[in-house]
């Protein structure tokens, strides 16, 4: 096929060695990392400078791009354009040829000997062998409305394809949208599933020597003895009866988001004077609740959700005083949100089983709300209508897919083949939860009508909706300490790449395409949307404001690295050791203040199958996937801004990393679940 771009010269083939003296380039071929990416195919290429004139067509030795993921491979050939001094586009193509068809490119390179100027072409996309040619302009990135002419069919097609790939459906009414069917684009490369795989095969190893039955636990000090003997023990094991503990679970561990400040005790929640009295050093309720010494902690959420049949699910109130040296320490505790005498409210004057127990149950509860919203629903399932709205309505070539791709990394694949086997009829989730399948669903749903991009959308304005941002209402906070400043380096990140491309009003209000996403992703999930409440903007113009995009860009970005790090890879540390934050208690919420035995306390927990279970499980999910924030497995931004944002970026959250480490040296309890070094770019696990 002729290409569309020739000027002068006929789109023949010219070998090296051609006596006509023009001159030289080295065109460097990267091919991506998936799996079978190479080709045999024969490759053609045809070069544009920016004074319109076009190279004869240059074909690449096929035998010489093999099936070899990542593997670069360079050509000395002479460009047929003489006085060349810089490129504007490259045209390519493939035709069959071997075994080998399909190509997925990462990008081409191509260096003119005579200035020593480089060009970069990132494709990132598969390539099938057909006559249409791919032609791509330096670096790869345009706003729709600034696409050469010629270029516009292959966008809009490219859109079209993307549309028939990235389909919504809705496992559950009501719920989250979630991809149809898997892309081959979104699959592990080979290497990240081999590694993953073998991870588990390793931890199934390490726990072989353990009896694998249905019996219980006999003792506290049976179940700690099989950590030592099998995947370590969690550090919480020596401390998780402490109260001081439980009050360092609601700012540090993996549910950090429930705990508010509390002005006034609801009424549901039975808590008096006498209730408290003497537990809050020499303050009384009153004068705590109005010294902002007073949090609260209200499972509502929970109340009436399915759960499964030998396990009751608490929908508890917890409440929480800071004392003189700024701990919180818990002091009181009703399991149910209706008051009355079957439904008593515990606080540390029981009897150490029995207010014990309490702490158990409420952990229970908040175990269902953090994998129920703050981890696979507001992060995993949230974030994946997010990524198929971006394929469908954002081209490759727009610069703000290619600031959000490296945080999408894998993330429908972990979705699709992981949690069909966590979230599923006799998975993880059905056999280790209370709430069980159904249970988890019902609660996602709950979550998605709640969620609201100006609330749990930004990590400050969450905060303060909970009454926790300001550091004198709450001094010792490190989710909040280590997350905001995560936030604000994200923002500016994302400002700088932003601003860069929409630097006059026009810009923005012509990007048809950043139109089309947003209106798709306020859409009603049953109308095939995403279902986003309270995203800037309007229907009618769209984002209307730069900063609108930036906040809209930094909220899926933090939630896709930080949101999910706080979430997820302490899972080990918190669920490990059953007791300390369990997934499931057996047996009835407590409807009187009975003193409990240890026989009474291993009746509760899982037996030694789903302890172990568990165990691996939340070892395996601990585990990190991609590399860390900022250092991205695929780079799509090549141009200066971007190149340099990104380099600012990088020492941005080393400064943090450092500043982060030398906060925990202080630190009641070490919390580097937000350390840079820590959070990976993306949900990969």
């Amino acid at each position: 096929m002729k290409s569309p771009f020739v000027k002068r010269r006929g789109a023949t083939p010219l070998e090296n060695g051609a006596s006509e003296a023009l001159d030289e380039v080295v065109i460097t071929v990267v091919t991506g990392d998936k799996q079978g990416a190479g080709t045999d195919s024969k490759v053609f290429v045809i070069l544009h400078d920016t004074e319109g004139n076009s190279s004869p067509t240059l074909r690449l030795n096929n035998r010489m791009i093999t099936n070899k993921r990542g593997q670069s491979c360079t050509f000395k050939r002479k460009a047929g354009i003489p006085g060349l001094k810089a490129l504007s586009m490259i045209e390519f193509w493939i035709e069959k040829f071997g075994v080998g068809a399909a190509w997925f490119v990462d990008r081409f390179t191509v260096r003119i000997l005579k200035t020593d100027e480089e060009f970069v072409f990132p494709v990132l996309r598969w390539i099938k062998p057909s006559h249409a040619h791919m032609m791509l302009t330096v670096y790869d990135l345009s706003l729709p409305q600034n696409t050469p002419e010629k270029l516009l069919p292959q966008r809009m097609t490219n859109l079209g394809t993307k549309k028939k790939l990235y389909r919504y459906t809705q496992h559950v009414p009501g719920g989250p949208v979630q991809i149809e069917n898997l892309p081959s684009d979104e699959k592990f490369s080979e290497d990240y599933y081999w590694t993953f795989a073998t991870e588990k095969i390793n931890l199934l190893a390490k726990t072989k020597l353990i009896e694998w039955t249905t019996s219980k636990w006999r003792t506290l000090d049976d179940l700690r003895k099989v950590y030592n003997e099998s995947l370590g023990e969690p550090k919480c094991m020596s401390v998780w009866q402490e109260d001081w503990w439980f009050g360092l679970q609601r700012v540090q561990g993996v549910n950090p988001n429930v705990i508010a400040a509390c002005k006034k005790i609801p009424e549901k929640f039975a808590v008096t004077e006498e209730t408290v009295s003497g537990l809050l050093d020499d303050m009384t309720l009153a004068e705590a609740l109005e010294k902002n010494k007073m949090f609260i902690c209200n499972l509502e959420i929970t109340e009436g959700l399915p759960h499964k049949e030998k396990a009751e699910l608490p929908s508890p109130f917890a409440l929480f005083y800071l004392n003189k040296e700024d701990k919180l320490m818990p002091v009181a505790i009703q399991l149910k949100q209706e008051g009355g005498q079957d439904n008593p409210v515990y606080t540390p004057r029981d009897a150490t089983n029995t207010w014990l127990v309490a702490k158990m149950f409420y952990n229970c509860a908040e175990a269902q709300h953090h994998q129920a919203l703050t981890h696979l629903g507001y992060t995993h399932l949230l974030m994946e209508g997010v990524v198929i709205c971006t394929h469908r309505n954002l081209s490759p070539s727009h610069p703000l897919f290619k600031l959000m791709a490296p945080h999408f990394l894998f993330l429908l694949a972990i979705n699709t083949r992981g949690l069909e086997k966590l979230v599923s009829p006799g998975g993880w989730v059905d056999n280790c939860m209370t709430q069980g399948l159904d249970g988890i669903f019902e609660h996602m749903k709950r979550g998605f009508d709640r969620w609201s991009f100006e609330r749990e959308g930004q990590v400050e304005k969450e905060l303060e909706a909970r009454g926790v941002l300001d550091k004198d209402i709450l001094p010792y906070y490190p989710y909040r300490d280590d997350a905001v400043p995560l936030y604000h380096a994200i923002k500016k990140y994302v400002s700088t790449v932003v601003r860069h491309h929409y630097d006059t009003p026009d810009k923005l209000t012509g990007d048809y395409e950043l139109k089309w996403w947003r209106e798709e992703l306020v859409k009603p999930r049953d109308q095939s949307g995403v279902g986003l409440k309270d995203i800037p903007g309007n229907a009618e113009e769209g984002f209307t404001t730069v900063d609108q995009v930036v906040d809209t860009i930094t909220s899926i970005i933090s939630t896709c690295s930080l949101g999910h790090a706080a979430a997820n890879f302490q899972q080990y540390e918190q669920y490990g050791f059953v007791p300390n934050y369990p997934g499931i208690l057996f047996g009835k919420i407590p409807t009187e203040k009975k003193n409990y035995t240890e026989e009474d306390i291993m009746a509760l927990l899982p037996n030694k199958r789903m302890t172990l279970d568990i165990m691996v499980i939340t070892k395996l999910l601990s585990s990190r996937g991609t590399k860390s924030l900022g250092d991205f497995e695929m780079q799509y931004l090549y141009d200066p801004v971007g190149v340099n944002a990104a380099k600012e970026f990088q020492k941005d959250l080393k400064r943090l990393s450092l500043e982060m480490k030398k906060r925990n040296i202080d630190r009641q309890w070490e919390f580097e679940w937000l350390d840079p070094e820590i959070v990976p770019n993306s949900i990969s696990v």
